[in-house]
């Protein structure tokens, strides 16, 4: 059976308040290089050409740092209104061939080609409508929490918005995900901004699916250092020491 074809979409509008900058987030350089450029040879390794990024703040800079990288698609997102939205601005400019897409985040840029290639082979194999990459941490503050019931994913609830047990809970959302886009196509208008951050969150897109019977799943990542997100000056750190590592590790 022929592989459908794949297509990734980079979210990459944002500022990133908590950097302390008024720099793009994406374009905080790590090991040299701007962090969007990591996320982008990852998505080309899994896509080929067939990568949307979306760009907001200082979205000329971060095209220009994109195209030297290589041929890449781009969506505008000119308010953040959340990565639900994000996703909206994105899906207009996906290849009509692509059947499949995979989510990453332009400010996770430790994330393995390998890794996204077991979580589309996985997802693929499984006929599933959505997948979910999720990975259990020692401290999962600040992270959407993965919910289950019965053994299925139900729902993914933002730190914002969960209770004291949810808070409980060590296995997390990642932000990556694998989806057909006939599912992308039916969920993403029925997304709503009625929590506690008047965001429209990509997240409930699983609930969505989860209502309606849709076949629902998780891949559960090896490495939680791969999925760390750059918020911070401090994150920001911690990804250079990381990258360092992998760099050595290579050499």
């Amino acid at each position: 059976m022929k592989k459908p074809t794949c297509g990734v979409v980079i979210l990459a509008a944002g500022l990133g308040t908590r950097m302390k900058s008024d720099k793009a987030k994406v374009l905080h350089e790590i090991c040299g290089s701007p962090m969007i450029e990591y996320v982008v040879g990852t998505a080309r390794a899994v896509a080929g050409d067939n990568v949307v990024v979306v760009v907001g703040h200082q979205a000329e800079l971060v095209r220009s740092t994109v195209r030297k990288i290589g041929a890449t698609y781009f969506a505008l997102q000119e308010e953040q209104h959340g990565t639900g939205h994000a996703m909206v601005c994105a899906m207009p400019h996906i290849p009509e061939d692509v059947a499949q897409v995979v989510v990453l985040c332009g400010d996770v840029p430790l994330i393995r080609p390998a890794t996204i290639e077991r979580l589309l082979s996985d997802h693929i194999a499984h006929e599933r409508d959505a997948t979910l990459l999720a990975v259990a941490v020692p401290d999962p503050t600040g992270y959407g929490r993965i919910i289950m019931n019965s053994g299925c994913l139900s729902a993914i609830v933002e730190e914002a918005d969960a209770d004291g047990e949810q808070k409980k809970i060590r296995t997390i959302n990642t932000g990556i995900y694998a989806a057909k886009r006939s599912f992308l196509e039916k969920a993403l208008p029925q997304l709503r901004s009625d929590n506690a951050q008047k965001e429209i969150y990509l997240t409930d897109i699983i609930g969505i699916g989860y209502k309606e019977s849709r076949n629902i799943g998780v891949v559960l990542g090896n490495d939680s250092n791969e999925i760390i997100g750059v918020n911070s000056p401090e994150d920001l750190q911690a990804a250079e020491k990381s990258m360092r590592l992998r760099i050595r590790e290579k050499s």
